[in-house]
């Protein structure tokens, strides 16, 4: 019975940040909520607990875009 080899397959390339759909929507969230916490955008009956709430979600996001860039480039061990 013949033997086959197995030839590893080439994991997909991480593409750059900047033309990930998670940076532009981390970026877009982030501005936003920025902008409602920093008064520029003040939607009617806005008040200092909102505005907390901007900054609250424009750490989160944040920190959701640079856990998952982390997760995106983390090489995973060879299981030979």
């Amino acid at each position: 019975m013949p033997t086959t080899k197995k030839t590893p397959t080439k994991p997909t390339p991480v593409r750059r940040g900047i033309r990930s759909t998670e940076f532009w929507l981390a970026a877009v969230t982030s501005l936003l909520s920025l902008l409602i916490m920093a008064g520029v955008i003040d939607p009617e009956g806005a008040s200092t607990g909102d505005k907390i709430a901007g900054l609250a979600i424009a750490a989160l996001a944040s920190m959701g875009y640079s856990i998952s860039r982390g997760l995106a480039k983390h090489k995973q061990p060879d299981s030979e």
